[in-house]
C-alpha cells in the first residue's frame, strides 16, 4: 500500500477522520488526472499559459499526497511562467505524469475507487 504516494500529511490533516482521508483520495482521482491530461498535450503545444496554470493548481495536492515530485512539477510550471522558450522540459513532464499515473493507480486500488 502506498509506494507511490503518502497519506501522513492527509491524515495529519483528517485528524482521524478516514471518511475525509477517503474524500481527499477522490478529490485528487478528480483533479489531478485532469490537469496532468492538460500538461500532457500543452507541453509540446508551447501553450505556456496553460502548462503554468495546470501545474500550479497540481502543486498543493502533489505536495499533500507527497509524490516526491514537487520540485520537478515546479519545474514545468516556471517553464511556462516564465515561457523559457530555451529551455525543453519534455524529460521532467515525463517524471510528473509518470508519478501521477502511478499514484493514481494505487489510489484507486487502496482505497477501492
Amino acid at each position: 500500500m502506498s509506494q507511490h504516494y503518502k497519506l501522513d500529511r492527509v491524515r495529519e490533516m483528517a485528524d482521524g477522520d478516514e471518511d475525509f482521508v477517503a474524500a481527499l483520495a477522490a478529490a485528487f482521482l478528480e483533479e489531478v488526472p485532469e490537469d496532468a491530461e492538460r500538461l500532457r498535450t500543452a507541453v509540446p503545444a508551447k501553450d505556456y499559459k496553460e502548462v503554468y496554470q495546470a501545474a500550479h493548481k497540481m502543486k498543493p495536492t502533489i505536495d499533500l499526497f507527497e509524490l516526491g515530485v514537487l520540485d520537478t512539477l515546479i519545474e514545468v510550471q516556471d517553464w511556462g511562467k516564465f515561457e523559457q522558450t530555451d529551455k525543453n522540459v519534455d524529460e521532467q513532464l515525463i517524471v510528473v505524469l509518470t508519478a501521477v499515473d502511478n499514484a493514481v493507480n494505487e489510489i484507486k486500488s487502496d482505497f477501492g475507487l
